[in-house]
């Protein structure tokens, strides 16, 4: 039996577990605002949303998802902020749904 493991870096392990239908208004707000959906998930980990960072404080996890948003919302203007801000909300999106 082989099994594969993604490693993730800080920044995609920082993505909160959350309900299903807050994932998929963060991805609809994310696909419209770049970042905006990111920045509302933030605050979702201040709620109580499980991470892949246990090891870390929950203040840290909240500024790493700030930090997201915010690079997302810089590189909009070049288009690779808004398509990394697109990803980022279907990464939210198939979270919630393995968290259901």
């Amino acid at each position: 039996v082989v099994q594969v493991r993604e490693k993730k870096g800080p920044l995609r392990a920082a993505i909160p577990y959350m309900p299903f239908p807050v994932a998929v208004i963060c991805l609809f707000l994310n696909t419209f605002v770049p970042g905006l959906g990111t920045f509302v998930s933030a605050f979702t980990v201040l709620c109580g949303a499980r991470t892949d960072l246990p090891d870390r404080h929950m203040c840290c996890v909240f500024w790493l998802n700030i930090a997201a948003a915010l690079i997302q919302i810089l590189t909009a203007i070049v288009m690779v902020g808004w398509i990394m801000s697109i990803f980022w909300g279907m990464d939210m999106v198939i979270l919630a749904s393995k968290y259901s």
